[in-house]
């Protein structure tokens, strides 16, 4: 992953393409990185040709909500980083796909799930979920978690619900659903207050069917191994905080798999796998994230290399 910021002061092209852009920066950047106060300019007079005359295919990964929770600040700027980003090699005559790899898979579903299952049955079934009203989200995913952090069997209730989930469960994906399409709603509001158009929604869910073949191929290259029940991934230069090799989890003891797993399954699909397999065959990704995930990230690159 590439961190990067771009000032640009001025920018000029050819006269074929009329495109002239002004960047003023009034204030520096702070020791935080924050950006104080920046006035963009952008006159676009006239365009005739695409600039690119090496069109590429580049999926751009950005927004990235999670399901049951409100967006925070970090994907406001993921959304709108990420939606300038593909305008602008949209413009510049590249194939963009715009991805948006909701959390919508994992731990805190066998939660919400064994929570509905508790104070909406209703949902736990495809023929009556669809009519049931989850209310306020937030709501709903704090109490579910204030039972998690309290409640021994509630928390053994909710790891196997994970499992369950992710095994296809019937009942599990009918109360899954419906906590996304109350989701989706909710975050719509948002993208159209935005002007967000084109944006793809490809969850953690989309690559279940993909995780089990890549802790094959780990275990195959020899990289991943077995650690108390769990299979990890060591890669050369990262440790802890104690200078312990860090593993990186690709398959929990009770055989969950987790964000990394699916990280590298999504990397494999939109790089590896062409059309034909049902892939994308990307000559470039890029992912707008939050720099608070940089190493997971790197890890994640380091081991699908």
């Amino acid at each position: 992953m590439v961190s990067c910021l771009v000032l640009i002061s001025k920018c000029r092209t050819p006269p074929l393409y009329f495109l002239f852009i002004s960047h003023m920066v009034h204030h520096s950047i702070s020791q935080n990185n924050h950006i104080h106060h920046i006035r963009f300019e952008l006159a676009l007079l006239s365009y005739h040709a695409p600039f690119s005359s090496n069109k590429k295919k580049i999926v751009v990964d950005f927004s990235s909500p999670n399901i049951a929770k409100e967006m925070h600040v970090g994907h406001l700027r993921s959304t709108i980083i990420g939606d300038t980003l593909s305008n602008l090699l949209t413009f510049a005559g590249h194939d963009v796909l715009r991805l948006n790899h909701v959390g919508d898979w994992g731990t805190q579903f066998g939660m919400l799930v064994e929570h509905l299952r508790d104070e909406f049955p209703a949902a736990l079934s495809t023929e009556t979920s669809k009519n049931v009203d989850l209310g306020d989200l937030v709501t709903l995913y704090k109490a579910a978690k204030k039972r998690f952090d309290v409640d021994e069997e509630f928390k053994t209730r909710s790891r196997e619900g994970v499992v369950k989930l992710q095994a296809g469960d019937e009942e599990a994906l009918a109360a899954w659903e419906s906590l996304c399409a109350a989701s989706r709603v909710e975050y719509q509001k948002i993208y159209d207050t935005l002007n967000i158009a084109g944006l793809n929604e490809r969850g953690e869910s989309f690559y279940n069917p993909y995780l089990a073949g890549v802790i094959e191929d780990l275990e195959g290259q020899g990289l991943a191994v077995q650690s108390e029940g769990a299979t990890v991934v060591f890669l050369d230069g990262y440790v802890g905080r104690d200078g312990s090799p860090l593993p990186m989890l690709v398959r929990k003891s009770d055989g969950g798999f987790n964000y990394a797993t699916t990280d590298m399954a999504a990397i494999r699909h939109r790089v590896q796998l062409d059309a034909e397999e049902g892939g994308e065959a990307a000559d470039r990704v890029l992912y707008v994230t939050d720099a608070g995930q940089s190493q997971h990230f790197e890890m994640v690159f380091a081991a699908a290399d």
